[in-house]
């Protein structure tokens, strides 16, 4: 079902596996670790790798680097049939760790913590780098493909525009902060964001919805080391879960609910590709109606 390939930028290993497509009917069949196989993605923050997953739903690619005291070039996989990462693809990159650099065409982007950048298509050379490895950055990015070209530029978490959200009552109160979308960074057909759960709050994406126009991904961060979080998937009459540790990532196929509850509070990168960028788009599964 995956493949694998590494290769040597700097002399510093990146791996790229490949996920294909899995169907409501064979998912709700599967174990606990097949699920954990074929959505959870793990392991994709490692000091000084590039790591790469490509999903063949709508063909993202998810990926992590934790660069240390060298700059790690964003490989070009063979996989992609191109003449370099970005020739046909945009990406979306986001710091949840020290400060750090992403070098692109020349270009300097500095990012802080919860600070972004997006890169369009035809960027040719990427890299990231530390500031300091004594506290590295940790850059989770999101790949899509694009069939126009939009400016590089960097969106600070002050730029996001955040919104509240929820409410304490019900164990939801949180801030989201929309980096890359129709009315922040543009893109071909990314978007990108973020999510910070208040102490004390443990639910996200209440309501839980679907959108089988977009397939999504979750990226949690911030969760405590002997902390947890329920990540719950599946058809709204057909939920499973997957439990997720800090700096893991779960793809969730456009015919799947994506909502989760912590043991602690946490944060969790969100990002989609497919049919259109509208950020309110979703059909709503209310809770009392799922199974």
């Amino acid at each position: 079902m995956a493949d694998g390939w590494a290769g040597n930028m700097y002399s510093i290993l990146f791996i790229m596996e490949i996920r294909f497509s899995h169907s409501p009917e064979e998912t709700w069949q599967m174990s606990t670790q097949e699920l954990r196989k074929c959505f959870l993605v793990q392991h994709l923050m490692q000091d000084d790798t590039v790591r790469l997953v490509y999903a063949h739903d709508d063909r993202l690619i998810i990926g992590g680097a934790k660069p240390l005291t060298n700059p790690l070039d964003l490989p070009n996989h063979p996989e992609l049939k191109a003449d370099y990462f970005l020739e046909r693809r945009e990406l979306g990159i986001i710091n949840v760790g020290g400060k750090g650099k992403v070098l692109a065409d020349g270009q300097t982007f500095e990012l802080a913590k919860l600070d972004a950048v997006y890169l369009g298509k035809g960027t040719r050379e990427v890299a990231f780098a530390a500031v300091s490895p004594h506290d590295p950055p940790v850059f989770f990015f999101l790949s899509a493909p694009a069939h126009a070209s939009y400016p590089n530029q960097v969106i600070t978490k002050m730029d996001a525009a955040p919104v509240q959200a929820g409410d304490t009552a019900n164990a939801n109160r949180r801030t989201i902060y929309k980096y890359i979308h129709l009315e922040g960074a543009r893109s071909c057909q990314l978007v990108m964001g973020l999510t910070m759960l208040e102490p004390g709050s443990v639910w996200n994406s209440v309501p839980p919805h679907t959108h089988t126009r977009r397939t999504e991904v979750y990226f949690y961060f911030d969760v405590p080391k002997d902390q947890r979080v329920f990540h719950f998937m599946g058809k709204p009459q057909e939920t499973r879960h997957l439990v997720m540790a800090n700096h893991e990532a779960v793809i969730s196929p456009p015919w799947s609910v994506h909502f989760g509850c912590g043991t602690a509070h946490y944060g969790f990168i969100w990002g989609m590709a497919g049919e259109n960028q509208v950020y309110t788009d979703m059909d709503v599964a209310p809770v009392q109606t799922l199974l």
